[in-house]
């Protein structure tokens, strides 16, 4: 079963974060959530939706 964001704040969200994550990559996770929640004004659902996306994610072999 694949997680599926609602709304288009959280998509934003979402894609800030995978752009952080390349830019900065030794940033943590938490930062970048506590920071795309500010910045998009998430609310508390979509910020532990956050939390559950990137802790589901596999580490990519680079």
């Amino acid at each position: 079963m694949t997680l599926q964001p609602e709304g288009e704040d959280l998509r934003k969200a979402i894609k800030w974060i995978a752009e952080q994550r390349k830019e900065n990559p030794g940033k943590g996770a938490q930062r970048l959530i506590n920071e795309a929640s500010l910045k998009f004004d998430l609310p508390p659902r979509d910020q532990e939706f956050l939390y559950r996306y990137l802790s589901d994610e596999k580490p990519s072999k680079s």
